[in-house]
């Protein structure tokens, strides 16, 4: 079974709580919950990790290459710019990452520097962002 780590970047369990505006009602449980409920649609085993600590984040992409991850999917939400040590860490790792982004973050003006050193970014498609990613690395990684 394809096994996928799903990183839910700082400020992610604040969602629900503020900026409903720009995302919506749903909290990182619901975002957790959604996903899980995608992997197992696809047959897919998820491993949704959060840390508002970016060693941490770093820590867990490289304990997920040594235990053999096939892909990651990462919201890094507050770390979307300014932080080029977990640039570096997705370049390290031999697994691909597909960055998600509930809302679209070009269109108030931001751009993000985790893309970089990722396979794909995936924005503004609410939740269902991430089952487009799961799906895609299904494709990925069979290659």
């Amino acid at each position: 079974m394809t096994k996928v780590l799903v990183v839910h970047g700082a400020g992610i369990n604040m969602r629900g709580k503020s900026q409903i505006e720009i995302f919506g009602p749903d909290t990182m449980e619901d975002y957790s919950n959604q996903i899980r409920e995608y992997g197992e649609k696809l047959h897919i085993d998820v491993d949704i990790f959060h840390s508002n600590i970016e060693g941490e984040v770093i820590n867990k992409f490289y304990s997920a290459h040594e235990e053999g991850y096939d892909a990651a999917i990462i919201n890094p939400a507050g770390y979307s710019t300014g932080h080029p040590a977990l640039v570096a860490a997705l370049t390290q790792v031999e697994y691909p990452t597909i960055e998600v982004h509930i809302s679209n973050p070009a269109s108030r003006g931001a751009s993000s520097d985790i893309a970089k050193s990722c396979k794909g970014v995936i924005t503004g498609f609410g939740l269902f962002g991430y089952y487009i990613a799961l799906k895609a690395i299904l494709d990925i990684v069979k290659d």
